[in-house]
This record gives structure tokens, sequence and C-alpha cells, in this order.
């Protein structure tokens, strides 16, 4: 008897705790989302009209 009693007794505790636990993790993957920059930068193709260089090919700084 102790088992059931337990299981209804407990269950609307049980069901606010696992909606806490939800809510929990969706704030969670609301700030990581918004923590993440909105704008990504894609990486810049070199012109296709222009021949490619061997100064394109190493120098890292050059945009």
């Amino acid at each position: 008897m102790g088992i059931h009693y337990d299981y209804k007794s407990t269950r609307g505790e049980k069901a606010m705790r696992k909606e806490a636990k939800k809510k929990a993790r969706l704030e969670q993957r609301r700030a990581r989302r918004s923590s993440q920059p909105k704008t990504e930068e894609k990486e810049k193709m070199h012109d296709i009209h222009k021949p490619i260089t061997l100064e394109d090919l190493t120098n890292p700084d050059k945009n």
C-alpha cells in the first residue's frame, strides 16, 4: 500500500518539478542561442575574374 499511496500523493509535485526542469532547459537553449552572434561572417571567396597569385595564398592578413 505504501508505494501506491506515495505515487498518488506526490504525483502533482513530481509534475511540477518536471515542468520546472523543462522550462530551465528551454531557457538555457534560448540563452545559448542569443549569446551567439546573429550575423555570421562567411569566408569571402576570391574574385573569379582575377588570377590567383602566390600572395593571395600565403598572406593570411590580406582580405
